[in-house]
């Protein structure tokens, strides 16, 4: 039976977070969450049944089983990198991906780089829709969209499900006379999102209303979680998306109520599923998607 191997970017975090000495430097180099980082040497850690690294507060140190293993590890990775480098520069491959606009800006930009670092070989060619017309023609490999999974004629997989909360700038609460509460969001303006209706949420926060009618609407979520950190109003939105904003300060949790919602799916071209290329960009995308530990957010619209 052949001994199975580590996954690629569980030895790649090892080998980073062992030359940085620091989970949170390797995090940067290869555009991942320092949890993410963790959470792969662990897993790493378990597979192989010895600690590799100790924790001294903020510090990492490698056991004498870890040093033993970097070497081998960086040996092998340089051989790889080699192959790689020599098949690249022969022969590149495009790859076509179209996506819903906020989860291409909000979310998978920030992660193209470990991709490329995976694939030097494969070029991307990104684009920004909610239609399907141009996954079905072929004239993209690779959709990315939000819904419940029903897209008839269309092979997908689901990257994961949404966690939807509401939002608002800090200064948003006291201008209306305080949102101490989900049914003071009678005194908001709710901003609106075709693809997220508010009843889940209103659900799911113990209030039985119909669907809001008035307030602003949106067709883009980006443009709609801008408006809400720009004071307009109370938006509703997939947690994965609003993450960003939520660390630097200029969008606040209105409340601490979340609603599970429908999720992201990866979408594929007829004469997708047979192109090896293609595949391993799904495997990566449903890999990138997952949350790092338990707990973590999830993501959308």
């Amino acid at each position: 039976m052949a001994f199975r191997l580590p996954p690629m970017h569980a030895l790649e975090a090892f080998e980073a977070a062992a030359r940085q000495q620091s989970f949170v430097k390797a995090a940067d180099e290869l555009c991942v969450t320092q949890s993410a980082i963790s959470h792969r040497i662990k897993q790493l850690e378990d597979d192989l049944g010895v600690r590799l690294f100790l924790r001294l507060n903020r510090n990492i140190v490698l056991t004498p089983p870890g040093e033993a293993y970097l070497s081998g590890v960086r040996a092998a990775l340089a051989d790889i990198e080699r192959a790689t480098r020599a098949i690249a520069h022969g022969a590149r491959h495009e790859l076509r991906v179209s996506v819903a606009p906020a989860i291409g800006s909000k979310w998978l930009v920030n992660r193209l780089a470990d991709f490329q670092r995976q694939y030097p070989a494969v070029d991307l060619i990104l684009s920004t829709s909610t239609q399907l017309g141009t996954i079905r023609s072929g004239e993209v490999d690779i959709g990315v969209r939000y819904g419940d999974g029903q897209w008839p004629g269309l092979t997908s997989f689901k990257m994961s499900d949404e966690v939807l909360v509401t939002v608002c700038s800090p200064a948003y609460p006291a201008s209306v006379g305080g949102l101490d509460e989900p049914g003071h969001l009678v005194r908001a303006t709710l901003l609106h999102h075709p693809l997220l209706p508010w009843c889940p949420w209103l659900e799911a926060a113990g209030i039985d209303w119909h669907e809001p009618a008035g307030g602003i609407r949106f067709d883009d979520a980006v443009m709609m979680i801008e408006a809400a950190a720009a004071g307009h109003g109370v938006a509703l939105c997939p947690r994965r998306l609003v993450e960003p904003h939520l660390a630097a300060g200029s969008l606040i949790q209105t409340f601490a109520v979340e609603a599970l919602d429908r999720g992201y799916h990866v979408l594929l071209s007829p004469a997708a599923p047979s192109r090896p290329r293609v595949m391993a960009f799904v495997d990566w995308l449903l890999a990138a998607a997952q949350p790092a530990s338990p707990g973590s957010g999830t993501g959308a619209a």
